[in-house]
């Protein structure tokens, strides 16, 4: 691929993207010719993840809490030509096994808000230029604990509905883009294997299971929303 070829890729930046859902569908992304922005807290574990990506990957370690971090993926996808899209998967569980809300340290709880509701916004606000350049889409990672209330999940969920809330309201604030909150369901990963400790949820799918749905929404022409990625399988 000569380097002008390169250049007209378009730009992913995929967080937390060394395991689970983040990996798969930056992988599908590669796959399909995309330039791919991608962190993760753990280096070792992010270089595992995109060895064999070659060129079209550029991996940068850290965590989505800290705003510095957040200023080096935006830089790093303003060198890439600019993001198209921004994939919002990083996110911070909070103690295991779950606490009641009563119980939840609040440092704790500070960290969820930040990794789950901050570290979005914060994102999307240094590469919000490079969206509108691009007519971008925005995918934030949600759960189906930000509707329900489930006992113990109470600090994830709570993040959750507050990072759907902003989903919708950054959409309102910007007709132009795209944003959406998907549920991607409960999949067999190490984080959702921490909510559930000595458990087994072999029963659960794997991760690439509803990357398909995720390409939906970067492919089709759908309105901002929230979605759930059971009700975009199978579609074309």
């Amino acid at each position: 691929m000569t380097q002008t070829e390169l250049e007209n890729r378009p730009v992913a930046v995929v967080t937390g993207a060394s395991r689970g859902l983040g990996r798969a569908l930056a992988d599908a992304l590669v796959d399909r010719g995309w330039r791919v922005v991608v962190d993760g807290r753990d280096p070792a574990r992010l270089r595992e993840a995109v060895a064999g990506w070659g060129d079209r990957v550029t991996s940068v370690p850290g965590d989505v809490a800290d705003p510095e971090h957040r200023g080096e993926l935006a830089a790093a996808a303003a060198a890439a030509g600019g993001a198209s899209l921004l994939v919002n998967n990083a996110s911070e569980l909070g103690p295991s096994p779950l606490p009641r809300l009563a119980d939840h340290p609040l440092d704790a709880l500070a960290q969820v808000l930040s990794v789950d509701v901050l570290a979005p916004v914060g994102l999307f606000q240094l590469l919000l230029p490079q969206l509108l350049a691009h007519g971008g889409r925005v995918l934030n990672l949600s759960s189906d604990a930000a509707v329900q209330p489930y006992a113990g999940w109470g600090g994830y969920g709570a993040a959750k509905a507050a990072l759907d809330h902003a989903s919708a309201v950054l959409a309102v604030e910007h007709p132009e883009l795209r944003v959406f909150a998907v549920d991607p369901g409960d999949l067999r990963t190490e984080m959702h294997q921490r909510a559930f400790p000595g458990q087994d949820i072999s029963d659960r799918p794997l991760p690439e299971t509803v990357v398909p749905a995720l390409l939906h929404l970067v492919d089709a022409d759908l309105p901002s929303g929230r979605y759930l990625a059971a009700d975009l399988q199978g579609a074309s």
